[in-house]
Parts: structure tokens; sequence; C-alpha cells
């Protein structure tokens, strides 16, 4: 759904500029850094650019503590250029400055969610949005589970089309899921299975085999019979891990856990600890890491794939040395990336921290910065703002636009 823009094109972009900011200071430019080297082939080409993006959760007020003003710096300084800035993203001002844009220049408007209207995917705001511009680009993958007015009702409105990270994002994503090279390998982590049932329960059936870890590992040697002691885990999900494993035992799908285990007495970084066999394991402790034995095994299973999945930590990777099995596989997936054996999808908040953690980003196939609509595809869910655009695809492509 890309399409070829030339000198005059008048775009509106909907971006994912909601960036970490402390003390008004962005600690963290990603998102900013992915979305203007995508863009620049379109200034390049002549195009105008209205950008358009949410900022924390105004909850449809004008709550100026949630400005999307600090983030034109730093997108001033990813592009290279300068970057104009409406008070508003509707309205006589925010239209007549984005009419005014001369060709390669760009415009950056306020929280789209200072408005009630962009929430509740209200047709009329959409309207109001859509005059800011005469094709309309959504590059907000990680918003793309939202069915709001920037993301969903606005491609009713205009030729829509997926910009490049959307583009990037869903390949990436159906290189893995849809078509990947096989064996697949899915590592899912975190703390709870409950956050991540439906994503388990989708995977059995996708993959070849699912690597738990984390936390919700806890749980699964629970449902096993295995003493956790004072552990992270949840007893009331034990009867949702029989159901994991009867899915997965349908669909030929092997589940994987730890072996052994790192195990400390006090919550905190540096404590003591020690490695026990999960039938050795010391009744007032907690688990807070796979072991040396889970990451050779794991290793094993990482050197057989063509495909590995990953979403999650699998230990308490923010506190040394518990962070030993992510950092670990996370460079274990990137040497095989390295050498062409292997396809490495990544994505997740605390995902993304432990590959650079580890440093290893870089060297995956792709990381999604996308937090709930990355879950959600996980999910197997059809996420609103893409289908929206497979609507416009077939409403606009017997018409004048140039598809490609």
């Amino acid at each position: 759904m890309n399409v070829e823009i030339s000198a005059g094109n008048r775009l509106v972009i909907r971006a994912d500029l909601n960036v970490p900011v402390q003390d008004r200071k962005i600690s963290d430019t990603t998102r900013i850094d992915r979305f203007a080297r995508g863009i620049k082939p379109f200034l390049s080409s002549g195009a105008k650019i209205t950008v358009l993006s949410h900022f924390g959760r105004p909850r449809g007020q004008r709550n100026m503590e949630l400005s999307i003003a600090p983030v034109l710096s730093a997108l001033k300084s990813a592009l290279g250029q300068d970057v104009q800035f409406a008070k508003d993203c509707i309205g006589e001002n925010a239209i007549s400055t984005s009419q005014a844009l001369g060709a390669g220049e760009v415009l950056l408007c306020e929280n789209v969610r200072f408005h009630a209207g962009e929430e509740a995917n209200d047709t009329g705001f959409a309207k109001e949005l859509a005059l800011l511009g005469d094709l309309y680009v959504n590059d907000a993958f990680s918003a793309a589970h939202r069915a709001h007015a920037s993301t969903a009702a606005i491609a009713e409105l205009l030729p829509a089309y997926a910009g490049p990270l959307m583009a990037e994002e869903i390949n990436a994503l159906s290189l893995a899921l849809e078509i990947p090279k096989s064996p697949v390998i899915a590592v899912v982590g975190g703390a709870k299975v409950s956050s991540k049932i439906a994503v388990l329960k989708n995977l059995v059936c996708k993959v070849d085999s699912v690597i738990v870890g984390g936390g919700m590992a806890n749980t699964f040697m629970l449902a096993d019979g295995y003493p956790i002691g004072k552990s992270l885990a949840e007893p009331d999900q034990v009867e949702t891990v029989h159901e994991i494993r009867d899915l997965a035992k349908k669909a030929n799908c092997r589940i994987l856990s730890p072996i052994d285990i790192v195990c400390a007495f006090k919550f905190m970084a540096h404590a003591p600890s020690r490695t026990f066999g999960l039938d050795k394991y010391p009744k007032n402790a907690m688990i807070f890491d796979a072991g040396v034995n889970s990451i050779e095994a794991f290793s094993r299973e990482f050197a057989a794939a063509k495909t590995i999945l990953w979403n999650g930590p699998l230990g308490v990777f923010e506190m040394e040395p518990f962070d030993m099995a992510t950092v670990a596989l996370a460079r274990k997936a990137a040497e095989l990336t390295r050498a062409g054996s292997l396809t490495s999808i990544a994505g997740g908040g605390d995902t993304v921290a432990a590959l650079n953690l580890a440093g290893v980003a870089d060297d995956f196939t792709y990381v999604s910065t996308a937090g709930g609509a990355f879950l959600e595809w996980l999910e197997g869910k059809e996420l609103p703002a893409i289908t929206s655009l497979r609507r416009a695809a077939e409403k606009y492509e017997k018409g004048n636009i140039q598809w490609h």
C-alpha cells in the first residue's frame, strides 16, 4: 500500500511520537529517529507534510503538561531541518499553516488526544483532520490497535496508504508468523501468564516451539507440581497453563521452560544467589532467572531454528546478575542472525530494553518499538488501523493513484 510521492503532494501523516519524557526532556528518541528516517525520501520528493500524533493520555482535555511541543526539537534534529508547529491539530490556524507549507517542509500539530473526538473515532473530528492534506499516510503501527479518528476514521475520507514504518512492521511480523522459515521458535517472557494468555494460545498453533521465561515460567512450574517458594506466580492460572499445553500438544508445538533456576532470598541487585534444579528449590527463596543449564539448552534450540520471535525477558533483567539468561540468549540470537542462519524478530518495551542492555538491538533482523499493537498482532487480532488501510486500498485501487 505504498504510493509514489511527487512535488506538491500534501500529506497528512499519522506518526507515533509518544516518546518517554522526564523533566520536559526526551529520554529515548528511537521512535522519532525511525519516523524521520522514513519520511526523508518524501521530503526529498518535494512533499508537504503535516504530522499528527498523540502524546500521553489527556483524555480529550487540553492538558498542556501533555503538549507534544517537547518533541519539536528532537524532530528537527532527526530530520536535519526546521519543523513548524501548530498549537492545535484542527481549526483555521492548523489548516492555513498546512496549506502554506512549501515543498519539502514539515508541520507538527499539537496532541490529537486534546480532543475527545480522537479516541471516540468521531467522523466529524476526522473530517477536520482531513483538511490538513490531500493524501493520508499512516506510519504509526504502534497505535494501529486503536480505532481512533487519526488512525481509522480519517482513512475513510482520503486516499490512504501505509507509511514506511507501518509497512516495515507488517512485513517483519508477517515474516515471523505468516510466511516464516521453519523451525520457528517463540520466546515469551514477562511477569504474568494472565497478560499473555491470548498470545500463547495463538503462538502454540503457529510455531514449532515456545520458550516460556520470566515470572510466567514460575506458574508453568507450579502447574507441573514443582515448588516455587516465595516466587512470583499466579496459582489461579494453573488451569490456563494446562489449556495452553493441551493446545500445544494438538498443534505439535513443544513448550520449553527452564530446567534450572537462579534463586535469591532478597529482591535486590547483586543479592547473593544460587542455582538449583527444579526439585531442589528452597522454600523461602525467590526465582529471579533461568540457570546455566537452561541457557545451554535454549541456545541449542536457537541454533537449530530458522526464525525466532521474541517478546519478554527471561528473568529480572533490570537487576544484575539476574539479567544473565536474557542477555546470553539475546547475544546468541544476534550471533546467529549476523551469521545469516536466523531471522530474528523482537518487540515490546521490556524486550527492546533487554536487547539494548545486551547491546544487540541493531543485530536483530527487526526490533519493533510497538507495545500493545505488537501484542495484539501476536494474539492474532485484526488491528483497526490496518483494516482501514485495506478498505482504502480496495476503494482507491482503480482510481488515478499510482500504487506499487
